[in-house]
């Protein structure tokens, strides 16, 4: 039989090693020959300047079920506020709301036994991207393939609402311009 004290110390121990666990690590690069903003929701604020060739790895915590991640450009920023060109957040450098049309959009729904991810132009496309976890398909959105883009939600000849799926707790990979 367990002892109280001997229950408790795991107990504490196990809180120590959750309170800091992630659900998901996404490492977002920029390959485009100009500087972006990447914005997330609902972590990472979109306060992440990317100039070319930059990789920001974004660690979602756990609890996060779903979010989505879009690349603003044209950004000027005065402080925390100003405007971008294309996925602007109501002229917040931290964005609290999703940007503004276009924006090639990253989403995500994890948590479970499985995570799902997709591409989405239904809010327009002003970036092109690859996005896929860790051991699944990946996804590219390209600027040659635009409007049509195939591997975008709603794009897609394949049943277009079907998101790709990976084993739960996996990573994820995000390029812009691949």
């Amino acid at each position: 039989m367990v002892s109280r004290a001997t229950s408790s110390v795991f107990f504490l121990l196990l809180s120590a090693f959750s309170v800091g666990a992630n659900a998901a690590t996404f490492t977002i690069t920029n390959n485009c020959s100009f500087t972006l903003w990447p914005a997330a929701l609902p972590v990472g604020s979109g306060s992440q300047q990317l100039d070319p060739s930059q990789t920001w790895t974004l660690n979602v915590p756990a609890g996060t079920s779903s979010g989505r991640i879009w690349g603003r450009t044209g950004c000027s920023f005065n402080g925390s506020s100003g405007h971008c060109t294309t996925g602007d957040c109501a002229g917040a450098l931290s964005c609290s709301v999703s940007g503004q049309p276009p924006a090639t959009l990253a989403e995500f729904s994890i948590g479970g036994a499985q995570d799902f991810y997709d591409i989405a132009v239904i809010d327009g496309y002003n970036v092109a991207m690859a996005f896929s976890c860790s051991v699944g398909v990946g996804l590219v959105c390209r600027p040659c393939r635009e409007p049509t883009c195939l591997d975008a939600y709603p794009n897609n000849p394949d049943g277009a609402a079907r998101p790709n799926s990976c084993p739960g707790n996996s990573n994820y990979q995000l390029t812009f311009r691949p």
